[in-house]
């Protein structure tokens, strides 16, 4: 076996391992919030969040990818060159946070934002500080390393953010938890490495080496804000902010599945690929094709499982107040399928250096997300909404495929062989749960899910 597969199969593991202590401390936390503060304050700090997000992923010019596939990412003034910019850059993201803060408290008419956005921004100037060393530790697959890291980190932000909400159940308990996690992070990272801190420092040949690789990721990330928070700018003026807590609440759990696939990708077949990139085509194709498989039949199964009882999960452990998420959940999770296809191709793609299809994908998702939840919304109400939400970013695994294809590393076939089994699965599962009594996973939508809010007054 060669080191590389090692280290591969050992990143798979611990990302694996670490999803899964991560998922439950995320769901137990979750429960118990949910349980200590309104939907409302849910649907405010997400409504924040999609700003927050957005501004960070604006002026994303691919610092830690830089890191890992860029042959010089061992270099100090390669690495401090980065790190530099991601000062800057923080600095300009805390900026723009605070011009666009009134605008969108104004057009959201939620005067709450006008002080929440500028407190959350003050996270984004403290990661500007944080140690490159994570991404140092990707690029070699130190998994394990970096799995601690941020699990003991979200432990402990969590368990403030919980005894917060105990005592006083207002949204500081989540401000709180963000702040201390943010600060953790910060100091922690720059000791990840013995013997190695960030400085600051300008290699000019670095910067441009950086620029000329992110440009395509600057833009994918822009189109990915876009694709991936349009659900929220386009539902935030649709939904109240108790029914936009609550299709939160469900895409969160529904979103679980993918969340593992992006760790995946992004911490072992991103490094993995980088390292096999010189291969001929065809060699390299042979070798995706093969893990990937180990990938997504097991995934196959799991995700029939989980979207066949999703709703199960929010019937039982949530209060009545969530109960429009046990529907909204298992149609969001059936969209998470072409998602990982997609999700776990696009990291080949990068790995590469073929990021523009990326960026293409994410331009197709943001307009079939922005179109189609005002269509859906118009025609079934809140079920046509999130099913729009669902297959939005179809788009994005077309382009993928179709640059596959032009790279000479396709898996359409492939694609089509495991989707029939993903399919054939959920449909065994469905027709043992209705033989039973059990009904389908989205019975409980109510007459008045499918009725979009203006009809209801006319």
């Amino acid at each position: 076996m060669s080191a590389e597969k090692k280290l591969a199969i050992k990143g798979a593991a611990w990302t694996i391992a670490s999803y899964g202590s991560s998922q439950i401390i995320r769901f137990g936390s979750n429960l118990i919030l949910t349980r200590l503060l309104l939907p409302e304050l849910f649907g405010l700090m997400g409504l924040a969040y999609v700003f927050i997000t957005g501004v960070n992923l604006f002026t994303d010019i691919g610092l830690g990818p830089s890191i890992i596939q860029n042959k010089r990412g061992e270099e100090p003034e390669f690495v401090n060159t980065a790190w530099t910019m991601q000062v800057f850059r923080s600095l300009f993201v805390w900026l723009c946070l605070m011009i666009i803060t009134w605008p969108v408290a104004n057009f959201y008419g939620e005067p709450r934002l006008q002080w929440l956005i500028p407190i959350i921004s003050i996270n984004t100037l403290i990661g500007g500080f944080k140690s490159t060393s994570v991404s140092s530790l990707e690029r070699k697959m130190i998994v394990k390393q970096v799995v601690v890291f941020e699990l003991v980190i979200q432990i402990i932000s969590t368990t403030v953010m919980i005894t917060w909400a105990w005592f006083d159940r207002s949204i500081w308990a989540i401000l709180a938890g963000g702040f201390t996690g943010s600060c953790l992070e910060l100091v922690w990272s720059h000791f990840l490495i013995p013997g190695k801190s960030n400085r600051f420092a300008w290699d000019k040949s670095a910067a441009k080496e950086i620029f000329s690789y992110g440009k395509w990721i600057f833009l994918s990330t822009v189109l990915f804000f876009l694709c991936s928070q349009a659900d929220r700018l386009v539902l935030g003026k649709i939904f109240s902010l108790t029914m936009l807590g609550i299709y939160g609440i469900a895409f969160t759990l529904g979103d679980m599945p993918r969340q593992v696939i992006i760790a995946l990708a992004g911490r072992v077949i991103f490094p993995s690929i980088s390292m096999l990139a010189d291969l001929p085509r065809e060699e390299l194709r042979a070798k995706i094709v093969k893990n990937r498989n180990l990938i997504l039949i097991p995934l196959a199964i799991g995700l029939a499982i989980f979207v066949s009882f999703g709703d199960q999960l929010i019937l039982t452990l949530y209060r009545k107040e969530y109960l429009a998420a046990s529907w909204m959940m298992p149609i969001l999770a059936l969209g998470i399928w072409h998602t990982t296809l997609h999700n776990l191709m696009g990291s080949c793609l990068l790995a590469v250096g073929k990021s523009q299809y990326g960026a293409m994908g994410n331009l197709a998702t943001f307009l079939s997300i922005a179109i189609g939840i005002p269509v859906g919304y118009h025609f079934m109400g809140n079920l046509g909404a999130v099913i729009a939400v669902a297959v939005g970013d179809i788009p994005t695994y077309l382009v993928i495929s179709y640059g596959l294809w032009k790279e000479g590393l396709t898996c359409f076939w492939e694609d089509i062989k495991l989707t029939a089994l993903f399919l054939g699965v959920l449909a065994i599962i469905l027709g043992v749960r209705m033989s039973l009594g059990g009904g389908l996973p989205i019975d409980k939508i109510s007459p008045m899910d499918l009725i979009p809010i203006n009809q209801l007054f006319q």
